[in-house]
């Protein structure tokens, strides 16, 4: 169910009663096929350019672009389901030691704001490496404004 609170709230109290769960989220819009298409095709021409795996540069990219946050697990334990970490640092605590890992938001998971980063990120990645970021339907655009 996607609305505003005024659109949902009346539903879920009409639907009272009934053994229904629902979850209420804020909704946030997610990166189109477009954007991920050209992310995919530059990964792997930097891979190339770079003589690296698309894992490697996908992983490298998300590191330097993507959201991250910090997950303490004691050291015994590893971080299992999550695809993107990386340890940072250890410490002891009441004789415990733990495990510092920074994890990294997978690009699925992006929305449109924090993918766009991501994509610029890899573009000036691959402009230092001469690759061309624009696709030929984006340059013939520019072509377009700039004759106009």
């Amino acid at each position: 169910m996607i609305g505003t609170l005024k659109e949902i709230i009346p539903r879920i109290l009409n639907n009272i009663g009934d053994n229904k769960i629902y979850e209420l989220k804020e909704y946030k819009e997610q990166r189109n096929k477009r954007q991920n298409a050209k992310y995919w095709k530059l990964v792997g021409e930097l891979a190339m350019a770079l003589d690296l795996s698309i894992e490697e540069v996908h992983f490298n990219l998300l590191k330097s672009y993507s959201q991250r946050y910090q997950m303490c697990i004691p050291a015994n334990e590893f971080p299992r389901g999550i695809d993107y970490h990386e340890k940072k640092s250890s410490f002891i605590k009441d004789g415990i030691r733990f495990n510092v890992y920074y994890v990294f938001v997978p690009s699925h998971e992006l929305n449109t704001r924090e993918f766009a980063f991501l994509l610029n990120g890899l573009c000036h990645e691959c402009q230092q490496q001469g690759i061309e970021t624009l696709s030929p339907n984006e340059l013939d655009e520019i072509k377009l404004i700039i004759e106009n």
